[in-house]
């Protein structure tokens, strides 16, 4: 997929987003914003995925750990949810191993917890894009 339209569908995830939480607002469980942003995506046109396991690969071997993908858009975005008071760094560390181990070029980091959404957004880049 070219970075344009991975960049297309980037934008549709971040107005998904803002629509979601002018409905919603802040305040709520983080799997009330997942199942409405999800709702949201697919109202777009989009192919979505909700939890999606991540296995770790070592030297070619699947270990005995895998890691949950919040949503999966177009097998080629990550978004990884939050709501909570404040990000911190381990959410972005959280973000970007998902993003490294699935070999993703883009990933949004979004906690609905905040009274504009603009402020919950990250925008997380692996490598080159």
């Amino acid at each position: 997929m070219s970075k344009t339209e991975i960049e297309k569908i980037g934008k549709q995830i971040v107005d998904a987003a803002f629509e979601v939480h002018s409905e919603l607002g802040p305040g709520l469980l983080e799997s009330v914003y997942e199942i409405c942003l999800v709702e949201e995506l697919k109202e777009r046109g989009l192919t979505v995925e909700r939890q999606v396991k991540l296995p770790v690969v070592y030297k070619d071997k699947i270990l005995q750990k895998e890691f949950i993908i919040d949503i999966l858009v177009e097998k080629c975005v990550i978004i990884e949810l939050k709501a909570v008071e404040m990000l911190l760094p381990v959410h972005e560390v959280q973000t970007l191993t998902y993003m490294k181990l699935a070999d993703m070029k883009l990933g949004y980091l979004i906690n609905f917890n905040v009274p504009l959404i603009k402020q919950g957004i990250k925008r997380k880049i692996n490598g080159y894009f």
